[in-house]
């Protein structure tokens, strides 16, 4: 049995969630698009995969384990459709990304937003908990409030006052926390690719030009206000990605300008931020973070590549952004999940679990 080198999430050694989706659950899901098999038949195979997914994720030595997000086609995309008041639907272009455009989806608001007491997601996070059962801390991600305010989502008919329109997506999320916290889940994440492009040099969805100071402070304040009486025993993450899809990405740029307001006051108890190449920036935004408060999960390890890093040079980085937080108040994780969307990234099953292996090893070495 491994040692324990946490009692608190975020763990020491710890991940972003999605996983590789296996060959045989790519397969029941092209049969069951075909009609050759039936939604019954496909949730079969999606529990028989996670449950060994869940089994080689204790076995690496990680303390909070996911289900691989092995029912979704994108990591944010199923959790949005599925409130009252959004509905999915093909656009004529797909995300642009640093080299490619994605697959053709997205979703836009359709009525009044509310938090859909019948989401499949609820049902998911039971049957992810029946699967661990205690043996490790269940950890679920879905997108952060901030996601619906992606340019081209918010129906200016529907909600001509945006700050109706987060008046609403507040309540929504509000209530949502609820739902899965009576669920039994107590470590979940908020996955935010928007507030990190508020960051970037060039935002990547402010076709209005919109004041970036405004825009930044809206998703902060819908942040913390979506959080707002929370349980003290739910522990609440952000994780901030600047795009995964295909082991490309979709912008770059430090945390410079988000990290007086997102850093200094976001009401989390985490924040995953990714550090693997030179599209993060430096650690000085991170003297942001306050003492004894939201713990840093250092990304320095990537999902796009199945290469190990050089144990050496990670600890020597974390020491590093020791000098702006405390080395208590840090942690280790990949910088992304290994499969943000159904298609994955660029990487062997092997490689994904000698990756989540090595960020076990080396949290272990650091903090014991």
């Amino acid at each position: 049995m491994t040692t324990k080198i946490s009692t608190n999430a975020p763990f020491r050694a710890d991940q972003v969630g999605s996983l590789l989706r296996p060959d045989r659950l790519h397969a029941a899901r092209k049969e069951f698009k075909e009609g050759a098999i039936s939604a019954e038949q496909l949730r079969d195979v999606e529990n028989e995969e996670i449950k060994r997914a869940v089994d080689k994720q204790i076995e690496a030595g990680l303390e909070a384990v996911s289900d691989g997000e092995f029912r979704r086609t994108w990591f944010h995309l199923d959790f949005m459709e599925h409130l009252n008041g959004f509905e999915g639907y093909i656009p004529e272009q797909g995300y642009a990304f640093n080299d490619q455009e994605t697959e053709k989806y997205n979703v836009r608001n359709s009525g009044k937003i509310s938090f859909n007491r019948n989401h499949p997601f609820l049902q998911d996070t039971q049957d992810l908990l029946d699967i661990v059962q205690e043996r490790a801390a269940v950890k679920f991600a879905i997108p952060s409030p901030n996601m619906f305010f992606n340019d081209g989502i918010r129906n200016p008919d529907i909600y001509p006052d945006v700050e109706k329109y987060a008046e609403d997506i507040i309540q929504t999320y509000q209530d949502a926390l609820k739902a899965f916290y009576d669920k039994g889940l107590r470590y979940l994440q908020l996955d935010d690719v928007y507030i990190a492009g508020l960051a970037a040099d060039s935002v990547p969805w402010n076709e209005d030009n919109v004041d970036r100071d405004y825009l930044i402070n809206l998703a902060v304040r819908v942040l913390n206000e979506s959080l707002a009486g929370k349980p003290d025993d739910l522990t609440v993450t952000v994780h901030l990605c600047r795009g995964n899809y295909r082991s490309t990405w979709a912008f770059e740029g430090g945390y410079d300008r988000i990290a007086p307001k997102l850093f200094a006051k976001g009401n989390v108890d985490g924040f995953f931020l990714e550090y693997d190449d030179e599209r993060s920036g430096s650690f000085n935004p991170l003297k942001y973070i306050p003492e004894d408060g939201p713990r840093v999960v250092l990304g320095v390890i990537t999902s796009k590549s199945g290469e190990l890093e050089n144990k050496d040079e990670v600890i020597a980085r974390i020491n590093r952004a020791a000098e702006y937080v405390p080395l208590d108040q840090l942690c280790l994780s990949p910088q992304c999940g290994f499969a943000s969307t159904h298609h994955g990234n660029k990487l062997t099953e092997e490689q994904q679990w000698a990756k989540l292996k090595f960020v076990v090893d080396v949290a272990g070495e650091i903090w014991n």
